[in-house]
C-alpha cells in the first residue's frame, strides 16, 4: 500500500511557510505522497475559539523567536510583511481554485504567494501588490481574480475549513497519517516515525 500523509496550511502561517520549504525533500526521504489541503485559518480559529499566537504578546514573542530559529535551521529566508497577520481568504480561495481547476499550476501558485508572505515579503493586503506578484509568478492576475469570486471554489474552502475543524485542526500546519494527527513545522519528524511504522 502507497504511503502518504496530509498537509493542511493556510498562506498566512509562517510555520505552515516553513514546512512548504521542506516538503519535497521530505516526501522523498519518507517515500510518501503529500495530499495538499488548503483551509482558512482564521475560519478554523473563529470555530475552535484559537486565535493567531502573534495576537498574544507573551507567546508570540516566543513563536517568532522560535520559527527565527527554525528558519536559521533550515537556511529559508523568514520576514514578515505589513499588517502580519493578514486576511487570506481571497490568496485560499485561488489556492483551492487552482488545485481543483488547474492542478498543475497549484504549487507554484502556493510557492509564490508563500514567498511573498514570507521570504521576500510584499504588502500582501494591497491587490496590485499581489497582482504584481502573481504576474512575476506566470498567471494572469484577472483569471486568478475571477477563481475567488467562482461558488464552487469559495464552497470548496468552506468544506475543507469545516471537515478541518470536524477533525479537530486548530492550527497550521497540521499533518495526517491516516487518523494520526500532528500540528506544526516541528513535528515533521513524529510524521517521518508513522510513516516507517
Amino acid at each position: 500500500m502507497s504511503k502518504q500523509f496530509e498537509f493542511w496550511f493556510d498562506l498566512g502561517s509562517p510555520a505552515a511557510y516553513l514546512a512548504w520549504k521542506r516538503l519535497p525533500e521530505f516526501a522523498q526521504k519518507t517515500g510518501a505522497s503529500v495530499a495538499h489541503k488548503p483551509m482558512l485559518l482564521g475560519g478554523v480559529f473563529k470555530a475552535t475559539g484559537n486565535a493567531s499566537p502573534v495576537t498574544i504578546p507573551a507567546k508570540g514573542k516566543w513563536l517568532l523567536e522560535d520559527l527565527a530559529r527554525a528558519a536559521r535551521k533550515d537556511g529559508v529566508p523568514l520576514a514578515y510583511g505589513p499588517g502580519f497577520p493578514i486576511n487570506t481568504l481571497a490568496l485560499m480561495r485561488a489556492a483551492i481554485g487552482l488545485q481543483l481547476r488547474s492542478p498543475e499550476r497549484f504549487a507554484p501558485y502556493v510557492d509564490a504567494m508563500f514567498d511573498a508572505m514570507f521570504g521576500a515579503p510584499r504588502d500582501m493586503r494591497d491587490e496590485t501588490e499581489v497582482a504584481g506578484v502573481l504576474s512575476a509568478a506566470g498567471f494572469a492576475p484577472a483569471q486568478i481574480m475571477a477563481l475567488t469570486a467562482d461558488p464552487e471554489v469559495k464552497q470548496a474552502l468552506i468544506r475543507n475549513t469545516e471537515e478541518a475543524v470536524a477533525r479537530g485542526v486548530f492550527g497550521a500546519p497540521t499533518f495526517f497519517v491516516g487518523d494520526k494527527m500532528f500540528w506544526g513545522q516541528d513535528r515533521m519528524d513524529a510524521v517521518a516515525e508513522v510513516l516507517a511504522a
